[in-house]
């Protein structure tokens, strides 16, 4: 047992390419935070394949050298966990998502960890129509107060108290016996000293910078924010005074960018789009920025990491008042909040979301809710007119990020969090063998296919293709997915053992008694395989 270090694990990669979204780009700078603190002895990644595990290592390479090269990251896929869970003590599991696998390592690890440690992942969007079934993953009785589930905003956290209260009542679930993990409360972050402020130019126009996913059906509809502007020209605002930067994801064929700057082009607001722009280009943006919008109208949002990253580069902020916005923008000291209003039920797309594509029910609330429209031209027109105010709101919005959403201040938050959880009382024997159930007990449900199965007083002896291969003269095909479910030391045994007839049951006493770390259950699986191959056969 490697009792004495600490070590960190998780089933997830973090990195991940594809779209810049905030759910990846949160996943990653974790991960680079956490090795940069690097508060642990060891960090293990158990990865389905080769697939995850290349771009990793790759990544790994380049921002953690020395934790590599020192074997301190190790890269196992995860077919190799069982075995690990069963002889190295872990300190926590964190994973990427709290909707993936947390319940089913939970189970796993009930059954074969000798300590309860903590899992843990944090959630990240809360509004699909499928997250119920997620949800519902969690209430079993194998879930334990050293598991949590980790909510990045106080809005987020209340979401997902509602799941669990939506799926009690709907279910009967008695809370005392499915207490489901604990729900804690950490931010994302943003790397303040990456994010250093610009130089803003005395002349010119006051820029208005919005940066993020461009869609009015999964981000936020940014129409009430060019409706805002023509207001303000309407009352007397020079149009050339301001410039509009559009920035981010978006994508030309859905029109969205076309309506937008023909709306400003109308208004004779000056505007400009950067489609994709890199790590470079987005610091220069926010660089030159006077002013940092985001008027989020979608419960696809859940933090913002975006306002952070714009307090950060000391950018006051004109935000909408919604979800965890306003855990972020301290209004009229760090930025300005517009009010907002939805509905009070949504029957309708209650009934129809889980049978259509996301992007439609999601479009539907966004647009049932709005962004004050005249309270968004009221701030602009204030950031816009006084450059005393902005410099003062960005100042405070700089110290805010730094005191509360810089990454080693939310890494040491979830340090604590995981030293924390081991305090929770547990006690791991009713645990053991807890199934879940929404997992499938493959050997019963499917015990009816199979002529028969394999019980206690079936006898076995040694096969053919046995004979040749415990006397190396033939090598039985291991399929490369086997190589660590299947151990050849135990086939060789099981052949030894099995020179004379034996019953299945002193059959896996004499295997358990020469190979102890394997427990009953993986010793049939070898049984099994070995009549596949004729290493074994019966004698009825």
């Amino acid at each position: 047992m490697t009792g004495t270090k600490r070590i960190w694990g998780t089933l997830d990669p973090f990195f991940e390419g594809g779209p810049i979204l905030g759910r990846t780009v949160a996943n990653t700078a974790f991960l680079d935070a956490l090795l940069r603190a690097d508060p642990y002895d060891e960090y293990h990644f158990f990865l389905p394949g080769d697939r995850a595990l290349a771009p990793l290592k790759k990544h790994l390479e380049a921002t953690a050298p020395g934790l590599v090269q020192d074997a301190r990251v190790r890269l196992m896929l995860r077919d190799e966990l069982p075995g690990r869970l069963a002889n190295a003590h872990y300190h926590c599991f964190h994973l990427s998502d709290c909707i993936t696998s947390q319940p089913y390592l939970a189970r796993m690890r009930n059954r074969l960890s000798e300590r309860i440690f903590p899992i843990t992942g944090p959630i990240h969007s809360l509004s699909y129509a499928g997250y119920p079934k997620a949800f519902l993953q969690h209430l079993w009785p194998g879930a334990t107060r050293r598991d949590a589930i980790v909510c990045t905003s106080e809005a987020g956290k209340r979401v997902v108290e509602g799941y669990f209260r939506q799926l009690r009542e709907g279910f009967g679930i008695d809370e005392t016996t499915h207490p489901g993990p604990a729900l804690a409360r950490i931010p994302l972050a943003v790397d303040a000293d990456a994010c250093s402020p610009g130089n803003k130019p005395e002349e010119g126009p006051v820029r208005i910078l919005v940066f993020g996913r461009i869609s009015h059906h999964s981000k936020m509809d940014l129409v009430p924010l060019v409706r805002a502007l023509h207001r303000l020209v309407s009352d007397g605002l020079d149009p050339q005074s301001v410039e509009l930067i559009l920035a981010g994801w978006a994508e030309r064929e859905t029109h969205v960018l076309d309506t937008l700057t023909n709306l400003a082009a109308n208004a004779g607001i000056p505007t400009s789009v950067v489609l994709r722009p890199g790590e470079a280009r987005k610091r220069e943006l926010f660089r030159k920025a006077d002013i940092f919008v985001s008027i989020a109208d979608n419960p696809q949002e859940t933090f913002g990491i975006t306002l952070a990253e714009a307090g950060a580069f000391g950018l006051p902020v004109a935000a909408s008042d919604y979800d965890g916005y306003r855990d972020i923008v301290e209004d009229g000291v760090t930025g300005l909040l517009v009010p907002t209003m939805g509905p009070r039920r949504t029957p309708d797309v209650d009934l129809s979301a889980p049978l259509n594509f996301d992007n439609h029910y999601h479009l539907a609330l966004a647009q049932a809710t709005a962004v004050d429209v005249p309270a968004l031209a009221d701030a602009l027109n204030r950031l816009i007119r006084d450059p005393e105010l902005r410099r003062s709101l960005g100042m405070a919005g700089r110290e805010r990020v730094r005191r509360l959403f810089d990454w080693p201040v939310v890494i040491a938050q979830y340090a604590a969090l995981w030293d924390g959880l081991w305090a929770e009382p547990v006690e791991a024997a009713p645990l053991r063998d807890l199934a879940h159930p929404l997992a499938p007990e493959y050997g019963e449900l499917f015990a009816g296919y199979p002529t028969r199965t394999l019980e206690d007083g079936v006898k076995l002896v040694i096969g053919r293709t046995g004979e040749a291969f415990y006397r190396n003269r033939d090598f039985p095909n291991l399929y490369a997915g086997l190589k660590t479910a299947i151990d050849l030391e135990t086939i060789r045994r099981l052949a030894f053992f099995a020179r004379k007839p034996v019953d299945t049951a002193t059959l896996i006493r004499k295997v358990s008694e020469a190979a102890p770390h394997l427990d009953s259950g993986r010793i049939e699986n070898h049984i099994l395989w070995a009549l596949k191959q004729d290493i074994l056969q019966t004698t009825e």
